[in-house]
């Protein structure tokens, strides 16, 4: 056997993540990467063209689709009062009109930069004051047909009044499923999780109890698997804590206090060239052995918002915090880090330097906003949620091929990019997504549209994709 072939075959045995596993079985699918090697995906659509099926879901969420086998499973949080109208007739998700809060401290009163396909545009801020709604609210999941869209059953997880307020833009079903091929675990929160068979069956469920989140903006962080394990970022204003559960019982495997405020990102298993790492973002972020809880790195982010996840190859993972200037500018937080597989200890580096024993690189004012990072053939890929704008920096060294190139016509970038077959793919908050070249030259290559708002990442399976929006999920297909 020559040296290409055992090339191919190697690569293919240390692909993080397992990408060939069995669909999309969590928030950005095998291994929290938003990669698909699936080779029959459309790369181009529209409200009338390629789309299999489009079904409309009750209530609200936020919450991304997960799909195993030829089921796809979603959550999603339903109000038992009438729900307000906007302007347009596009209904609020969340909260009741009347039960808006007033911004966080600082914030304009006018609206971020961002519209929905009505033209309605979304304020960031909110929730202050007052206690939770007063409505009850069935918290529910459902499991659809792939090929079909058909509903084959849904559940009833819980119904009461929500225990906290909620951000007028989030959900009380924000938090992403996951799968082991045998179980589905559906968090809602501060509702708790629920763990059902493929067939609709309840199994256990477990209650994680009752926080306050910083400006009552709700929860988003959902769940990650990993061997005999289901692990849960549960941040907060009071006492965080990072719990991981035995999967087949919900027994409490153990409990780890975190020294973190509110954060909305999810965890990932990183499968690295060294070992298996549970990694947690947030002010600081942290590395914990999936196994026993032992920490093995930290780093400081040196300030800002905490939302999207991080992502990783063999050798490096790439996270950041949310920027507050400009890119490249030593602002708030909002750096961009790659840190070394089999980092140890505090690896935050010194001030004014950007690397250290265990980060690779780093570059201030990229950081990610929303969106999780996408690491694909060798290029990381960063979207502006604000200024839908996309930048791209070279993997192994943070050199910036490109930086914040606006894409004409782009609105706010919420769901995290994917990448498939030399394509990125950038889905915008009024349901277009821009089709770019992977590589070091910004070049569009296509956009298609869904005329409806899009906030939640997508899921990629069997030559579909399915797409979340406010009101429906879609299934697009050749």
């Amino acid at each position: 056997m020559n040296v290409r072939v055992w090339t191919l075959l190697l690569g293919l045995l240390v692909v993080p993540g397992s990408l060939w596993a069995d669909g999309w079985p969590q928030f950005r699918g095998p291994g929290s990467r938003g990669i698909s090697l699936d080779k029959n995906l459309p790369h181009e659509w529209g409200t009338e063209r390629n789309v299999r099926w489009k079904v409309a879901i009750p209530g609200a969420g936020w919450s991304s689709p997960i799909v195993w086998g030829d089921k796809v499973f979603i959550t999603t949080a339903v109000s038992t009062e009438p729900v307000a109208e906007g302007r347009e007739g596009r209904r609020e998700f969340g909260q009741r009109q009347g039960e808006r809060g007033g911004r966080p401290q600082g914030q304009q009163r006018r609206p971020a930069r961002g519209s929905g396909p009505e033209g309605r545009r979304q304020r960031y801020g909110g929730g202050r004051g007052g206690g939770p709604p007063t409505t009850v609210y069935r918290w529910e999941v459902y499991c659809l047909q792939l090929d079909t869209g058909d509903i084959l059953w849904h559940q009833v997880a819980h119904e009461d009044r929500p225990r906290n307020r909620t951000h007028r833009s989030n959900t009380y079903a924000s938090e992403t499923p996951v799968t082991d091929g045998q179980r589905i675990y559906a968090y809602f929160g501060m509702v708790g999780l629920f763990c059902y068979d493929l067939s609709g069956k309840l199994l256990w469920k477990k209650d994680t109890g009752e926080y306050p989140m910083r400006s009552n903006w709700g929860t988003a962080s959902s769940p990650v698997l990993h061997e005999d394990s289901i692990f849960l970022q549960i941040d907060h204003e009071a006492e965080s804590f990072l719990l991981a559960l035995d999967k087949k019982t919900g027994a409490e495997q153990w409990r780890l206090p975190r020294e973190e405020g509110s954060n909305w990102s999810t965890p990932i298993i990183w499968k690295n060239s060294k070992r298996t790492e549970l990694v947690t973002t947030g002010t600081v972020t942290r590395s914990y052995d999936p196994e026993t809880g032992k920490l093995l790195w930290s780093l400081n982010m040196g300030g800002g918002r905490s939302s999207s996840s991080a992502a990783g190859d063999n050798d490096l993972l790439y996270l950041g915090t949310e920027a507050r200037g400009r890119p490249g500018s030593d602002s708030s937080g909002g750096t961009l880090f790659a840190v070394k597989a089999g980092a140890s200890g505090d690896v935050t580096p010194e001030p004014g330097v950007r690397a250290s024993a265990g980060v690779s690189w780093s570059l201030p004012g990229a950081g990610p906003s929303m969106a999780s990072p996408l690491v694909y053939e060798g290029y990381v890929y960063i979207l502006d949620r604000r200024r839908g704008a996309v930048s791209c920096y070279d993997a192994q060294t943070g050199a910036i091929a490109y930086q914040d190139q606006r894409l004409d016509g782009a609105r706010a970038f919420w769901a995290s990019p994917w990448g498939n077959k030399g394509k990125i793919f950038c889905l915008d908050e009024t349901g277009s997504v821009y089709v770019l070249a992977a590589g070091p030259e910004m070049k569009v290559l296509g956009r298609n549209t869904l005329s409806e708002k899009f906030w939640a990442s997508p899921a990629m399976t069997s030559g579909a994709i399915l797409l979340r929006g406010v009101n429906h999920v879609y299934c697009v297909a050749m």
